[in-house]
């Protein structure tokens, strides 16, 4: 048994939580719990559920020059995250059943648990993907042309209704390649503003709006990726959908295209700071359900090219949360809201029901942090293959221990920082 005492959770109250280490679960939360074993003095700490980061690109199979499931599971439990939901467009795809168990394998060395969702391609055997524990469908690209996984109308309804009949989310990258600006791609390779202009708001809105409403029509469970517009977060409220705001949204905008140059190319693009503060608007009232990643790192020196040139992607896993944690410590955020985006949603949007949240009975992945300690962050720290970040010199609150299962995978205190050991678990096995 492990007790954590006098902690404060999110709600503001302080309790001891118990915590079975062998069967991984919390055991009891209450204020004067009597313990045996080994125990936490968490007076003046926060105790938060672990993050479930519901979308992130660890790379392996095919690019493990830029991730592996290893370093980058490393990274998440740095920063608070015990589950990550991994996205298919790895070499290869994950769209049949050979390409899952290949990925599964790879997963065995992550510190944190996993769900892997199976991608949709005009190749894709369904079949063999929902005989597999994916999570969901997804990031599934619906109008849009990037890469191999962009799918047409047709496809992407065959996907949604079978994702339906299977009980499955179904994750959607949502601009409308129709509604791109060409006239930007005329502008010149360092004139980084131009992915923006390309890649219109307008795009995003109009795929927003025809996802839902094919989910819709196939009374299906879809969940809009990366939002970056107010008026998509809207669009998918409406529509009865979910959605994710990705941290890079919310604390960056076109205004920070100086100082990140290709850096800050990503899918889709920065918006406007007027666009970006109506997105942290909505994270603040209610209307985002999830806040997550979208990690997607590359090198420096594949960033390091023209803004038509350089891949798309940032990192985040490692950061997300601190940075958070660092809008409730100025009053921006209650440590409620924060719990809710990381935890206890997406819990709820995937079907997570034995995580996301600091209670009884459930599994015991916990985040504890010194909620005034406020640090920098810097890309030379970060624990991913990646060692660079879009948010240099910004202020975060970083976990002293993570804890996955019941295990402590992570701690940091006074003499440096200590890992466990890779604990990880399919979270559909």
């Amino acid at each position: 048994m492990l007790t954590i005492r006098n902690a404060t959770l999110a709600d503001g109250r302080t309790v001891d939580v118990r915590v079975d280490t062998s069967a991984g679960r919390i055991a009891a939360v209450g204020s004067t719990l009597t313990h045996s074993g080994d125990s936490i003095d968490a007076t003046g700490k926060l105790l938060l559920p672990g993050m479930i980061d519901a979308h992130v690109h660890f790379r392996e199979p095919g690019f493990a020059h830029k991730e592996t499931w290893a370093s980058g599971s490393k990274s998440a439990v740095a920063g608070g995250v015990t589950t990550v939901v991994d996205q298919p467009n790895t070499d290869p795809p994950t769209v049949d059943g050979d390409s899952f168990d290949r990925k599964a394998d790879l997963a065995a060395d992550s510190y944190v648990d996993y769900g892997i969702n199976g991608g949709v391609t005009s190749d894709w055997e369904p079949e063999e993907l929902f005989d597999r524990p994916i999570l969901a469908l997804g990031e599934v690209f619906l109008a849009d042309s990037t890469g191999d996984m962009g799918i047409d109308e047709g496809l992407f309804r065959e996907a949604v209704a079978a994702a339906s009949d299977n009980y499955r989310v179904v994750t959607v990258h949502a601009e409308d390649a129709d509604l791109f600006d060409e006239a930007a791609t005329d502008r010149a390779g360092d004139d980084y503003d131009a992915w923006s202009a390309y890649r219109t708001a307008e795009a995003e809105v109009a795929a927003v709006e025809r996802a839902v409403e094919i989910g819709a029509d196939l009374d299906a469970r879809i969940h809009v990726a990366h939002t970056s517009t107010p008026e998509g977060v809207d669009a998918a409220a409406e529509g009865g959908a979910t959605c994710e705001v990705t941290p890079h949204h919310l604390f960056l905008s076109r205004e920070d295209y100086d100082d990140l140059g290709t850096f800050g190319r990503m899918n889709p693009p920065l918006r406007s700071e007027a666009r970006r503060e109506a997105l942290f608007e909505r994270v603040a009232d209610g209307t985002v359900d999830v806040v997550a990643t979208d990690h997607a790192p590359h090198t420096r020196e594949e960033k390091d090219a023209g803004i038509w040139d350089a891949p798309s992607g940032v990192p985040g896993v490692e950061t997300a949360l601190p940075l958070l944690l660092e809008q409730a410590r100025q009053g921006a955020l209650s440590y409620e809201r924060v719990r809710d985006l990381t935890a206890a949603n997406p819990a709820d949007v995937f079907g997570l029901t034995r995580k996301g949240r600091v209670e009884q009975g459930l599994m015991a992945d916990l985040v504890l942090v010194d909620p005034d300690e406020s640090r920098e962050i810097r890309g030379e720290d970060r624990h991913s293959n990646c060692d660079w970040t879009p948010f240099e010199g910004m202020q975060g609150v970083f976990p002293e221990r993570t804890i996955v299962r019941g295990r402590v995978v992570y701690e940091r205190g006074e003499d440096g920082e200590r890992f466990g050991e890779p604990v990880g678990q399919n979270v559909r096995g």
